[in-house]
């Protein structure tokens, strides 16, 4: 288990942590024709037709517009929010969403996190670059962060940033668990496990 004591910021992956939203990947690669296995980014890199490639993007967009219009909070991810912004810890969000489909759930859902790196901000997970930038912007070493997210691009990137990888496990994804610095099956569950108030003081604590 990893030593919390000296974490300093907390950054955590949108959709299926923070959020739940109806995105369905199965469907955009059925549409696209893409196979599976592969990120979906990842694919359309690979396109030698520029065409082909922003009619992808297009399809993404428009199934990641849709999903955000439907976004909802996830158990636990409002308190967990509002109970490291009143300890003083900084927040952030990176996810491979576009900003566009971000704004919209900013509108539906008022995300209090200042720091939202989407994959137009930085280069996309796995790559570290987005968890670097958020930590150059609050000043934070990276192994002083920890990033929390539900799939293996999430861990993937926190390991290659130097970063705590936590994985928010759920039915579908207990098998990348042995990639986590430490796992957790609910947002309350990390929160009491992050952390006590000591006199309006940050102090992580492990159990």
């Amino acid at each position: 288990m990893p030593d919390f004591t000296g974490i300093q910021a907390v950054a955590f992956d949108l959709d299926g942590t923070l959020v739940h939203s109806t995105l369905d990947f199965q469907a955009i690669r059925d549409e696209l024709g893409f196979p599976s296995g592969r990120g979906l980014l990842e694919h359309i890199a690979t396109l030698d037709d520029a065409d082909h490639a922003a009619e992808a993007h297009a399809v993404i967009r428009r199934h990641e517009l849709a999903a955000a219009e439907q976004a909802c909070w996830m158990p636990g991810a409002q308190d967990l929010i509002h109970a490291l912004q009143d300890a003083g810890l900084p927040t952030a969000i990176l996810t491979r969403n576009t900003r566009a489909a971000v704004d919209v759930m900013q509108q539906v859902l008022d995300i209090p996190v200042p720091l939202i790196l989407t994959r137009e901000d930085c280069l996309p997970k796995p790559d570290p670059d987005g968890l670097l930038r958020i930590g150059r912007h609050y000043k934070v070493a990276a192994e002083c962060m920890v990033y929390v997210g539900d799939f293996i691009y999430d861990l993937q990137t926190a390991h290659a940033a130097g970063a705590v990888a936590c994985l928010y496990r759920n039915a579908g994804n207990a098998h990348f668990a042995d990639q986590a610095h430490w796992v957790v099956d609910a947002l309350a569950e990390l929160k009491d496990a992050l952390f006590q108030r000591k006199d309006g003081v940050w102090n992580a604590s492990v159990r």
